[in-house]
């Protein structure tokens, strides 16, 4: 991969780095600095990338700045029982215009997965997301995109692209590759009517804070992404301060790291990260500590991928066929190795949405299925396929 746009980690990480244990993942990852050429990736699994880009930030000013703070507090965490290998690239540094900025991360993601390696971004504003998902149009695929956010950052067709309005620009972006997008976590109040009308006509998912109390809710959701965007900001304020645009309300700590370790479960997931860190509001480095945790819960998802996304021989799955009255039947299969259930869509003759086949789901479509209603995931999924 062309290694132009990464440049070392500060000397501040390395210094810090003389009070690891000799187990802590600062002293067990490959880094990228001043020290160390870059890292061989014949082995890697995961590659950690920070963006010190934030001038489309809204409100947010700073962010990208510092990432220090997070590396130091995440090299300072011990490893799980894990056999992904590790590196930290270093950082892609701002470009003479954020354009510029955007495609060093479009060419560096995209290199990174097609090597099957996930990248983890950490810093720079939101707007970043649509950066990450520009990466896969080389790959030519449809993709589905998760944003964890208080807010929908659809902002107005006619805006200029930023924090708040990337997605409008990633749903009209041509050629389209995005298949869905899911919101986990919005806040009513910071949503317009129309604009939470808007995305149930486009068929894409929004699931407000409240109805995730059990977050057990987030898994399918999370089993059917290819990329996962977390706004820092979808957490409280009180557990994470460093975000200018935090509320009262929002994702707990240990909630938001639960969300994190779904995203790593997930087989489909190739790439994830974590914005609109502000190191200059970060009391007692609080967000930080946060956000390496987050990194860390990911991380020990991935390294218990159940591997049976997509089939690998049906013989591996039970089948329940479920006949809905003046329709057709819908196959849901059972996991023998997870547990876990999906659906099947037979009607797909394109094959730019093969993929889309099966739709994760829960026990609980199959038994409204079973009541003869047709649960809402495969309905969503219908539509958007025919």
């Amino acid at each position: 991969m062309n290694t132009d746009f990464l440049s070392p980690i500060s000397n501040d990480c390395l210094i810090y780095g003389s009070e690891y244990s000799f187990t802590s993942l600062g002293e067990v990852i490959k880094i990228y600095s001043n020290q160390n050429n870059f890292p061989d990736l014949e082995d890697v699994d995961i590659a950690i990338i920070g963006v010190k880009e934030g001038r489309k930030a809204v409100n947010n000013e700073g962010c990208g700045e510092d990432l220090s703070k997070i590396r130091n507090k995440f090299y300072d965490l011990f490893k799980g029982n894990w056999h992904t290998k590790i590196a930290d690239l270093g950082n892609i540094e701002q470009g003479n215009t954020v354009e510029d900025t955007y495609f060093a991360v479009s060419e560096v993601v995209s290199s990174l997965v097609k090597k099957n390696i996930i990248p983890i971004i950490i810093g720079g504003g939101q707007d970043i997301t649509y950066a990450n998902y520009k990466a896969y149009e080389n790959l030519e695929q449809t993709v589905n995109l998760v944003s964890v956010d208080s807010r929908f950052d659809l902002g107005d067709l006619e805006d200029e692209l930023t924090s708040k309005s990337f997605l409008s620009k990633v749903i009209i972006k041509q050629p389209s590759n995005l298949f869905n997008y899911s919101n986990i976590g919005y806040q009513t109040y910071f949503n317009s009517q129309e604009k939470i009308n808007l995305l149930k006509q486009l068929y894409f998912d929004a699931y407000r804070l409240g109805e995730l109390k059990n977050i057990e809710v987030i898994e399918p959701i999370m089993r059917d992404a290819d990329i996962v965007s977390i706004d820092i900001g979808s957490v409280r304020q009180s557990e994470a301060p460093a975000n200018n645009n935090a509320s009262p309300n929002g994702f707990y700590g240990d909630e938001i790291c639960a969300v994190a370790r779904y995203a790593g479960i997930s087989d489909k997931v190739t790439s994830f990260g974590v914005y609109e860190y502000n190191s200059t509001l970060d009391v007692n480095e609080q967000t930080a500590h946060l956000i390496a945790q987050m990194i860390w819960y990911f991380i020990e998802g991935v390294n218990f991928r159940a591997k049976d996304y997509p089939f690998s021989t049906k013989e591996s799955y039970q089948m329940f066929s479920v006949v809905l009255e003046d329709d057709d039947p819908i196959n849901f299969y059972k996991s023998d190795k997870s547990g876990r259930w999906w659906m099947e869509i037979n009607l797909i003759t394109d094959n730019k949405y093969k993929r889309h086949t099966l739709i994760p789901c829960t026990y609980e479509d199959y038994v409204q299925a079973m009541e003869q209603k047709i649960p809402e995931r495969w309905y969503k999924a219908l539509q958007k396929l025919t």
